[in-house]
């Protein structure tokens, strides 16, 4: 909730107050107005010209922060984001209705705000490495089970590194394998990009692999449904960048949050 000061309109007083006619013996002996003729009024409510009382009104902040002007709203929208999606997994075995709808609020509160315009033909923002910590992706029951993923594989890490000179990116899905001695491997998913409008950039998928061998062979009779799953061709919005936070939609319907990340991984 929102507080602000409302002052009421001036006009209604005006049909209601007469102004009292001065007589003429007086009117010699006006006082000359002070260099500053406002510096005696405390935030005007004192001043006789303001005929309207001062009143304090709430004012319900309704879905994107419309209301909201401080200058820390962006680091505290942030900040709350950063705790809704903390402990889920980065959604991707579903989360509750009502976390996702506070989520997506706080998505679009911190939409609202982009402080980078044309965040298309600024690409420079977005170039480097950057790790996912939320999307709207799912793999839920009988995607979850083929995968392996209830047991016996486990999920690490999603990166996503951006070669602007290149117009290329790769996303890097990182898996455990706990039947194979904690083995560890990654889905490797190379794509091209370019510029379709001041927000919007289309992606084409070039080609993709999994490492090392042995999690290829675990994945190779499900492979297109993993592939299915994270490719990315097709087109993806750029809603919100700063220096250290990346949120997108792409024509799947899909959101997507991402913190810029200092890891390097090699492909």
């Amino acid at each position: 909730m929102a507080t602000k000061l409302v002052q009421l309109p001036l006009i209604a007083y005006h049909v209601c107050l007469s102004v009292p006619r001065i007589p003429n013996s007086l009117r010699t002996q006006r006082r000359v107005p002070s260099a500053n003729p406002w510096s005696k009024y405390t935030r005007f409510k004192h001043h006789p010209f303001v005929c309207g009382p001062i009143c304090t009104i709430k004012v319900e902040n309704q879905g994107m922060g419309l209301l909201e002007e401080d200058e820390d709203t962006i680091p505290r929208t942030k900040a709350k984001l950063y705790q809704a999606v903390e402990g889920i997994n980065r959604g991707v075995f579903g989360v509750s209705s009502a976390k996702t709808a506070e989520i997506k609020g706080l998505v679009e509160q911190l939409e609202f705000q982009n402080p980078t315009e044309n965040p298309a033909f600024n690409l420079e923002k977005v170039n480097g490495c950057w790790k996912v910590i939320y999307s709207t992706i799912t793999i839920l029951g009988s995607k979850r089970t083929k995968l392996g993923l209830r047991d016996f594989i486990t999920l690490g890490d999603f990166f996503q590194q951006i070669s602007v000179d290149e117009g290329k990116a790769v996303n890097v899905i990182e898996f455990s394998a706990l039947g194979l001695n904690l083995m560890k491997g990654q889905l490797t998913i190379e794509a091209t990009f370019d510029i379709a409008s001041a927000s919007r950039v289309n992606i084409n998928y070039s080609s993709s692999s999994i490492t090392p061998e042995q999690l290829m062979n675990v994945f190779r009779k499900n492979y297109e449904l993993l592939l299915s799953i994270f490719n990315p061709d097709g087109w993806l919005e750029i809603t919100y960048v700063d220096d250290t936070m990346r949120i997108g939609r792409d024509d799947k319907g899909n959101i997507f949050i991402l913190e810029r990340s200092a890891d390097i991984f090699v492909n």
